[in-house]
C-alpha cells in the first residue's frame, strides 16, 4: 500500500510539473508570436509597442495591455488600445485565428493633418466586444498614406476579412479639429451610442444599428460663434456588403464593371437639427432601399485625386470639364431602388414649413421620379399648400456632362436644346395659394406636362393637363368684362395632346379639350399627314424643307356654349352703346355678309355660315364643324392661301357643320 501511495504521489508531481511546464511553454510561444507580429509592423517603418502579455492555457485567453502603433507617414496615424483580451482562442488554419470573444478596452485612433483644412481627426471607443470572431492571424500593416480616403479603404478592406456573430460598442466619440489655414473654420464632433453589428461573414453584414448619433459643429460667422447640432436616432441597416464598399475605394478595381448591392435597407429617424441662429428642423424618418454601385463607372479614386486642395488656383476650363465628367460618372455608377423622407418640419420667422414626404428612385444616374408631397407653409399674403410636385425621368449624370461641355462658353440655341431630353415631365397637384392681398385663393387641382419620344433633341410627343381656378382682378382691364357679367372667378380644365407616328408619318393634335366653367366647353382634333422625321430637326433649313412636304389632314371642332356668347354680345353692346338684341343682330349681319363674300356659291361654306349664325342666335347650343381635305394639300401652302384667298383655301376641304343642344 505504501508503495502504491508513493507511486501516486510521484505521478502527481510529474503531472503537475508537466502541466506548469506546458503552461510556461505556451506563454513563451504566444509572447514570441505577438512580438513577431509587432516586429513586422516596425520593419515597415511604423512604430509599434505593447505592455504585458499574458496567456491562460485553460481558458485559452490572451491578454495584451497598452498596445500602441504609429504609422511612418507624413501625416501619422496613431492607434492606442489600453487592453486587448481574446477568450477561447484557437487557430482554424495557418493564416486565421478564432476566438469566442474579443474585448478591446479604451481604443483611441488619431490622424494628424489628414488634409490642408483638417489638423486632426480622433476617435475614442471605451469598449468594443466581438463575439464568435475569426480573422487573419497576423497584425495588418497600417496604410502608407494617411489620407482619409485611404484610411476608409483600409478599414473596409480589413473589415471584409473578418467573420463575427456580433460586434457591439456602447459609445464612440469623434472629433475633427480644423487647421490654422481655415482661419476660424468649423470644428466638429460626434457621439455614437448603442452601436451593434450582427452576423458578419465573407465581407457582408446581416444587420447593424446605432441607437443615436449626436453631431456638433462650431464655427465663426462675422465674428459671431454659431453652434449647429444634429441628433439622429434609430439607424438600422441590413444586407451590407463591406467588400463592395471597399471595391469603390480601391484604384486596382477601377475597371471592375460588376454591379454590387451595397445595402439592402436603411431606416433612420427622427433627425433633429438645431442652430444657435434659430434654425430648427426635424425629419421624422428616412428610408433607403436597394443601394447598388458599379466601381468602373464611379471611378471614385480618380475623382478624389482630381479635387484640388483648399487654396489652390481655380481649375482651368479643361480641368473643370474633366472634373465634371468624373462627377457624372459617380452618379452613373450608383443606383437606389427607392429613397423616402417623411415628416419634415422647419421653423421659420413666418411660421413652420412642413413637408409630408419626399421620395425618389435612382438608376444609373437617372431619377425615375422625384416627388414632393404635402408641402405647407406661409407666403407674404397668407398660407399656401402643395399636394404634390414631381419631376419625371430626370437624367442627372447627363446634365452634369452637358454642364461640363458648357463650362467654358455659353451654349448656342442648338446646344441648349440638348438639355431638353434630360427631363421628361413635371406635375403639380393640390395647390392652394393666396392671390395677391385679396384673401382669395388660387387653386391648381392638377398641372401636368409630359414629353418624350425624342427625335434627336426634339420631343415628338406632348401632353398637357391643367385644371385650375383663380379669382379675377378688377384692376385688370382685360378682365373687367367678365367681372361686369358677374364672374369673379375663372376655372379652366384643359387636356391637350400631340403625337407623331413615324410608321404612318402622321401627326395628330389629340386630345384637345378646353372647359371654361360658366363660359364654354370645346374639343378639337387636328391631323397632319406625310410628316417626315426631318421636320423635328434642330437645323432650321432642314426643318423648313421637311415642313414643305407636310399635308393637311382632317380638322374637327366642337364648341358648347355655356354663356360665352351672351357675354360677348353684352360686351359688344356696351362698347357700341346699343341694346343686346341690336348687338346680336349686328353680329349676325356681319357674319352673313362675310359668309356671302367667302362662299362663292359653295354649299359647304353656306352651311358653315348658317351653323355659326344659329350658334350665336340661340344660346346654349353646340356647334360642330368638320373639315376633310378633298385631295392632298400642302399645309404651308394652305396657310398662306388663307391669308390671301380664304375662299380658295376653304374650297380645298369638304365642310360639315351643324348645331344642336
Amino acid at each position: 500500500m505504501k508503495k502504491i501511495l508513493l507511486g501516486l504521489v510521484a505521478v502527481a508531481v510529474v503531472a503537475a510539473g508537466g502541466y506548469f511546464g506546458f503552461d510556461f511553454y505556451a506563454q513563451r510561444r504566444v509572447t514570441r508570436d505577438v512580438e513577431a507580429a509587432f516586429e513586422q509592423i516596425r520593419a515597415a517603418g511604423a512604430k509599434a509597442s505593447h505592455g504585458k502579455i499574458a496567456f491562460d492555457t485553460k481558458s485559452r485567453t490572451l491578454t495584451i495591455s497598452d498596445v500602441a502603433a504609429e504609422s511612418g507617414t507624413q501625416s501619422p496615424i496613431n492607434v492606442k488600445i489600453a487592453s486587448l483580451t481574446m477568450t477561447g482562442l484557437g487557430q482554424t488554419d495557418g493564416v486565421r485565428v478564432s476566438a469566442d470573444s474579443v474585448e478591446f478596452g479604451d481604443v483611441e485612433i488619431g490622424v494628424t493633418r489628414p488634409s490642408q483644412t483638417i489638423a486632426s481627426v480622433n476617435y475614442k471607443v471605451p469598449q468594443i466586444t466581438v463575439k464568435g470572431y475569426s480573422g487573419p492571424a497576423g497584425l495588418t500593416q497600417l496604410p502608407a498614406s494617411s489620407e482619409l480616403f485611404e484610411l476608409y479603404r483600409f478599414a473596409f478592406e480589413r473589415f471584409a476579412n473578418i467573420n463575427a456573430s456580433s460586434v457591439t460598442a456602447p459609445k464612440l466619440t469623434a472629433t475633427i479639429t480644423p487647421s490654422a489655414a481655415t482661419k476660424g473654420g468649423p470644428d466638429a464632433g460626434g457621439v455614437y451610442s448603442g452601436m451593434a453589428i450582427a452576423n458578419i461573414k465573407d465581407g457582408k453584414i446581416a444587420s447593424s444599428k446605432i441607437d443615436r448619433i449626436l453631431l456638433t459643429i462650431n464655427q465663426q460667422a462675422a465674428g459671431t460663434p454659431i453652434t449647429i447640432t444634429g441628433d439622429l436616432a434609430n439607424i438600422v441597416a441590413t444586407d451590407i456588403d463591406v467588400g463592395a464598399i471597399a471595391a469603390i475605394l480601391d484604384p486596382a478595381k477601377a475597371n471592375n464593371d460588376r454591379e454590387y448591392q451595397v445595402q439592402g435597407h436603411v431606416s433612420a429617424g427622427p433627425y433633429v437639427i438645431t442652430s444657435t441662429r434659430g434654425v430648427n428642423m426635424q425629419i421624422d424618418g428616412i428610408t433607403v432601399d436597394d443601394v447598388r454601385i458599379n466601381p468602373s463607372k464611379m471611378q471614385l479614386p480618380a475623382l478624389l485625386a482630381m479635387i484640388p486642395p483648399s487654396g489652390s488656383p481655380s481649375p482651368s476650363p479643361a480641368q473643370a470639364r474633366e472634373l465634371l465628367e468624373k462627377v457624372a460618372g459617380l452618379y452613373a455608377g450608383a443606383s437606389i431602388g427607392n429613397a423616402k423622407m417623411h415628416g419634415l418640419s422647419i421653423a421659420t420667422p413666418k411660421g413652420p414649413l412642413k413637408l409630408a414626404s419626399m421620395r425618389f428612385n435612382f438608376e444609373h444616374g437617372k431619377i425615375g421620379e422625384l416627388a414632393v408631397e404635402g408641402l405647407d407653409g406661409n407666403a407674404p399674403n397668407g398660407p399656401f399648400k402643395v399636394g404634390r410636385f414631381a419631376l419625371k425621368s430626370l437624367d442627372v449624370a447627363s446634365f452634369i456632362r452637358l454642364s461640363a461641355q458648357f463650362a467654358a462658353q455659353k451654349p448656342s440655341p442648338e446646344q441648349a436644346l440638348t438639355l431638353f431630353p434630360l427631363i421628361e415631365g413635371a406635375e403639380i397637384k393640390g395647390v392652394t395659394s393666396p392671390y395677391k392681398a385679396t384673401g382669395k385663393p388660387v387653386n391648381i387641382d392638377v398641372l401636368s406636362l409630359d414629353w418624350g419620344q425624342f427625335v434627336g433633341t426634339i420631343p415628338s410627343k406632348l401632353r398637357l393637363v391643367a385644371k385650375m381656378a383663380a379669382p379675377l382682378d378688377a384692376a385688370d382691364p382685360r378682365q373687367q368684362a367678365l367681372i361686369a357679367a358677374g364672374i369673379d372667378r375663372m376655372a379652366v380644365d384643359a387636356d391637350l395632346g400631340a403625337a407623331w407616328t413615324e410608321a404612318s408619318r402622321s401627326f395628330a393634335l389629340e386630345p384637345v379639350k378646353l372647359d371654361m366653367a360658366g363660359l364654354l366647353n370645346a374639343s378639337a382634333k387636328v391631323s397632319l399627314a406625310n410628316v417626315p422625321r426631318e421636320a423635328f430637326s434642330t437645323s432650321a433649313a432642314e426643318a423648313m424643307g421637311a415642313a414643305a412636304q407636310i399635308e393637311a389632314g382632317t380638322i374637327e371642332l366642337a364648341v358648347h356654349d355655356l354663356g360665352v356668347i351672351d357675354l360677348a354680345i353684352a360686351q359688344y353692346a356696351r362698347t357700341q352703346n346699343v341694346s343686346r338684341d341690336e348687338a346680336r343682330n349686328a353680329v349676325l349681319g356681319s357674319i352673313k355678309a362675310q359668309g356671302e363674300a367667302l362662299s362663292g356659291g359653295s354649299a359647304d361654306v353656306t352651311a358653315l355660315v348658317t351653323a355659326i349664325s344659329q350658334f350665336i342666335e340661340t344660346p346654349g347650343q353646340t356647334l360642330v364643324i368638320k373639315l376633310t381635305p378633298r385631295a392632298k394639300a400642302p399645309a404651308l401652302q394652305l396657310m398662306q392661301l388663307l391669308k390671301t384667298d380664304p375662299q380658295s383655301a376653304l374650297a380645298q376641304f369638304k365642310i360639315e357643320a351643324s348645331t344642336g343642344l
